[in-house]
């Protein structure tokens, strides 16, 4: 069944592998960005009446403005998706004003920006669905130089299951938590203190397409989860390995590897 989808930070990398992916399915998609001339293209790539909000969402006029556009367009949404962020490169000492704002207000202010303007027109409604795009950062330090990105995705997990909770006696609303590792798009090379080649650690750890992790997310409008890691169980096992005994685990990352 066709759905009206929103999707923010829909320019490029996860957001508008999404947009195509849903569009070829029938989806009517309300695509929002900074970038105008990138985020008409994904519109145009994205099915026939792709709407294309030119939006700053870490500005909340913006973002109620976007919610307005789509129901002056459709009629109704029933489907957010919080997807835009930005990382860092910088270790937590380095870290200036600047840069803790920025990243607060992309990666957790616009997404509290989008609950707080979608969830009314959903209890409204008797349903609907918010996704939230957060990352494995989020949930296990295991890059110190993404510092205060691992923080912001930190507080979007709570928030995202905070909101759940307070939301427990409307089941018609479905709120996900999607937590990507790494992903290879333009990403890192965004990133504030971007170095070339990107974060060396990367190399490390498997690494998914955009559209891999699209296809996932996706899914979660037939099939709702409460969290999701695209990387499966071994990343779901990792992370309760952490939660039971967070010492251990940071002791056995710092430790050097065994001679074979």
């Amino acid at each position: 069944m066709s759905k009206v989808v929103v999707i923010t930070g829909a320019s490029g990398g996860i957001g508008a592998a999404l947009a195509r992916q849903l569009g070829a399915k029938g989806h009517s998609l309300v695509l929002a960005a900074r970038r105008e001339a990138e985020l008409k293209k994904v519109a145009a790539e994205s099915g026939k009446g792709a709407l294309a909000v030119v939006a700053d969402v870490t500005r909340r006029a913006d973002v109620v403005r976007l919610r307005d556009e789509a129901l002056k367009a459709f009629g109704h949404i029933d489907v957010w998706v919080n997807n835009a962020g930005r990382g860092i490169t910088r270790n937590v000492l380095e870290l200036t004003d600047e840069d803790v704002d920025t990243i607060v207000a992309v990666n957790v202010k616009s997404a509290l920006y989008g609950m707080q303007a979608i969830v009314p027109h959903f209890k409204e409604r008797g349903g609907g669905q918010l996704i939230n795009v957060s990352s494995f950062l989020g949930r296990i330090p295991l890059a110190s130089v993404r510092s205060v990105y691992s923080a912001a995705k930190a507080a979007l997990n709570s928030l995202t299951a905070n909101l759940r909770m307070e939301l427990r006696a409307q089941p018609g609303i479905k709120i996900s938590l999607v937590m990507p590792g790494v992903v290879s798009t333009d990403f890192a090379a965004n990133a504030l203190g971007a170095v070339p080649g990107g974060w060396s650690g990367a190399a490390n750890y498997r690494s998914q397409t955009a559209d891999e992790v699209a296809t996932l997310i996706a899914g979660l409008l037939e099939n709702p989860v409460a969290e999701l890691y695209t990387q499966g169980p071994q990343q779901k096992e990792m992370a309760v390995r952490y939660l039971q005994d967070p010492v251990a685990f940071e002791e056995s990352m710092a430790a050097p590897p065994r001679n074979r």
